[in-house]
């Protein structure tokens, strides 16, 4: 009986240390494009970020830090406050946030450049690399040609280009919150927070059975949201949801390491989607996964008309 009970413990913590291998493959890496937010002199997202304490990547556009076409102290002091802090690492998101594909190479080339002044200094004085670039819009050119050469000139300037995988539209969801919040329409802001979040969730279950049915394995993810209202006041609220589901957070460079990034992307057309899809050389198969997406129809319409009754 003794022989018995021994085995079957020792098969009970075999399968205990599988599932928690299991659990500890989840990762992703929070990362934060159009820092930074300068309604105010202290950045209330950041505020959220020193209480998590996870390693964060933000995206930035330099000229979010100008007044009246020079920088502005107050403001460059706030892009300061962001580097400092040891658990964000720098990128640069060019200057103005054009899009690549309607301003072409030469005109987005000085954006980069323009882009990366402030925010290369800073990155020395806090002893921080900038290698990383992330298109706005993630528009990477109209076709391959231009792709290509943007691509070897951000290769030139000593830039990878950030990729992601996941992402949940914060952009919308904020409009309208922030819309109901000015209106004092608290019940549907909060209706819009909480959608956002149970929307960011599935959005990553979706992404997990896809990637499974691709790789047969857990991939470390990028997550892409904004430096907006909406994630100061509900980004904790992900990050909660996503521990509970046994993610890691881990910094984009452990992320870039996993092999699966070094795959040949097959996408080349203008618009942001999900490098998950761009690396699939079948681009019926790529389709028919894009209309599988959990639907936000509902925010959409309610989005388009939001923005119909304030013009």
């Amino acid at each position: 009986m003794k022989k018995i009970n021994n085995g079957i413990l020792i098969v009970m913590l075999s399968i205990f240390n599988l599932v928690l291998s299991a659990q500890s493959e989840k990762s992703v890496v929070i990362t934060i494009d159009d820092v930074p937010q300068t309604n105010s002199s202290r950045s209330n997202l950041l505020s959220v970020l020193d209480s998590l304490q996870i390693p964060v990547s933000i995206f930035i556009n330099e000229n979010r830090v100008y007044s009246g076409g020079k920088v502005d102290s107050v403001k460059l002091l706030l892009l300061e406050d962001w580097l400092s802090k040891e658990y964000v690492s720098p990128g640069n998101h060019s200057f103005n946030h054009p899009r690549y594909s309607a301003i072409g190479v030469d005109s987005f080339s000085a954006e980069v450049i323009k882009g990366e002044l402030l925010t290369r200094n800073l990155s020395l004085k806090y002893d921080k690399d900038l290698n990383e670039f992330r298109f706005p819009f993630n528009d990477l050119g109209k076709d391959s040609l231009q792709q290509i050469r943007i691509r070897n000139f951000l290769e030139d300037n000593g830039y990878n280009i950030t990729p992601f995988t996941v992402e949940s539209s914060d952009w919308m969801f904020n409009y309208l919150y922030a819309t109901y919040l000015s209106q004092g329409d608290l019940e549907n802001a909060q209706r819009i927070g909480d959608r956002y979040v149970n929307y960011t969730i599935r959005m990553f279950e979706f992404f997990e059975e896809l990637v499974d049915e691709e790789y047969n394995r857990d991939i470390p993810h990028i997550y892409l949201c904004h430096d907006n209202r909406i994630n100061s006041d509900y980004l904790a609220a992900i990050i909660t949801r996503l521990s509970s589901l046994n993610y890691d957070f881990i910094s984009l460079e452990e992320v870039l390491r996993d092999s699966v990034y070094d795959q040949k992307e097959y996408y080349h057309l203008k618009y942001g989607i999900s490098w998950i899809y761009r690396w699939m050389e079948d681009n019926k198969l790529r389709k028919e996964y894009m209309r599988k997406e959990p639907d936000l129809m509902d925010i959409y319409k309610e989005y388009e008309n939001m923005r119909t009754k304030i013009k």
